[in-house]
């Protein structure tokens, strides 16, 4: 098979990407491992900036009229304490709320609509194996899907398969770990109407939990110290509904619905980055290149902002040219890519490192009982900052590569 622009990786950063170039003209192909994109305790705060985003591209209606829970503040529960983090609704522009969605029906909404160009492939069930690499340039991937072995030739191959990206792998690039004091045990837990409707971050000596709204469910996370799995199975799960009723009182009568682990989601937290996203032929975008931490719930967004990044500036080239054969995309440009996505990684994981050093790390000591430093309230991360940090991040991306006008319906 060939095309114009493989895409290995289904999730935000792969699937907008997709779109956008879709939308353009380019011929594209999306490579998705799963069979759906149904998996629980995955990331799904769509924050102001791609809500943007989704405006730009005509899909902000479609976005609203999936099942969503708006959140305008946010906040930090301590044990004698109640700290605002940002009031979101005194941002300026129009999405001034945090929306949650689960991320299957995020990826389905901008699949499908991708799936309305002729010029666009979905292949689920389809992981990447390998890369084509000829005279030292990346000419497209192998891939292993229910049939056996194929190969996909194109210009320009993008990994967009997460932290633990194959195509990263297939490359040899490795990236650079700042680590984290912190992994992340989700659960689930029935939800009244009368239970708090925003979400926040519950904190305790030796405790972290943050709580998010599903309208019929909470989904909890709660933070344990790095590599605190084991331990915290070990325990019993009896210790750990004695936990969540101690910092969620009002999730007391319920907790006896959780039955085992089999039924919590793990997550291995890691902050990481490439400092190479490119190889000749080859880009790396979202968390394939940067891995972040859940701290802001930013991964989406980030993801997103990239993907608008690569369509900006690497759309283009992929257009430019007639005949069969698909056009040299120049590396300049896939550096090009980095150096305006580097900045914003940068400060935002530098911003989530701070908060994993100042908040994660003595929250999670069981010695003493100061669970929050004194004057955190007055950080930079908990100000008036934040307001803006959260909703729109550092450098936000608009979307510059036009639609085409005629034939791509």
């Amino acid at each position: 098979m060939r095309t114009t622009c493989v895409i290995a990786g289904g999730g935000p950063a792969g699937a907008m990407l997709a779109l956008l170039l879709a939308r353009a003209g380019v011929d594209v192909t999306l490579l998705e491992k799963h069979g759906d994109f149904l998996r629980d305790f995955r990331g799904d705060t769509i924050h102001p900036s791609t809500l943007q985003v989704l405006d730009e591209i005509g899909l902000a209606e479609a976005f609203h009229r999936l099942p969503h829970r708006k959140a305008y503040r946010m906040a930090i529960e301590a044990d004698d304490a109640r700290i605002p983090i940002a009031d979101l609704s005194a941002l300026s522009g129009k999405y001034r709320y945090i929306a949650f969605v689960p991320q299957w029906d995020f990826l389905n909404l901008v699949t499908a609509e991708a799936g309305r160009y002729p010029n666009f492939r979905l292949l689920m069930r389809s992981r990447v194996t390998g890369l084509i690499v000829e005279g030292g340039v990346v000419r497209g991937v192998r891939y292993r899907d229910e049939s056996g072995e194929h190969e996909i030739r194109a210009a320009l191959t993008v990994g967009a398969d997460g932290r633990d990206s194959d195509v990263r792998r297939a490359a040899g690039l490795r990236p650079k770990e700042f680590g984290a004091p912190m992994d992340v045990v989700w659960l689930r837990l029935p939800r009244d109407p009368g239970d708090p409707g925003q979400p926040f971050l519950r904190a305790s000596a030796g405790h972290l939990m943050a709580a998010i709204n599903r309208e019929t469910y909470w989904q909890l996370a709660y933070v344990i110290p790095k590599g605190g799995y084991d331990e915290l199975k070990a325990r019993g799960i009896e210790e750990l509904r004695a936990t969540v009723a101690r910092l969620l009182p009002y999730l007391a009568d319920r907790v006896g619905e959780l039955h085992g682990f089999d039924e919590a989601g793990f997550l291995r937290v890691a902050v990481d980055r490439l400092a190479r996203w490119h190889r000749p032929g080859l880009l790396l975008i979202g968390d394939a290149a940067h891995a972040m931490s859940p701290i802001f719930g930013v991964g989406i967004n980030l993801a997103v902002q990239d993907a608008v990044a690569t369509a900006n500036i690497v759309g283009p080239a992929l257009l430019r040219g007639p005949g069969p054969r698909p056009p040299e995309v120049p590396e300049a440009l896939l550096a090009r890519v980095r150096r305006r996505r580097a900045l914003p990684t940068v400060v935002t994981q530098t911003a989530q490192r701070v908060v994993q050093r100042l908040l994660i790390r003595p929250a999670l000591s069981r010695s003493g009982r100061q669970v929050l430093p004194p004057g955190i309230a007055r950080l930079p991360v908990i100000s008036g900052l934040a307001r803006r940090f959260i909703g729109h991040g550092v450098l936000p991306e608009h979307v510059r590569l036009p639609a085409r006008q005629t034939g791509s319906h």
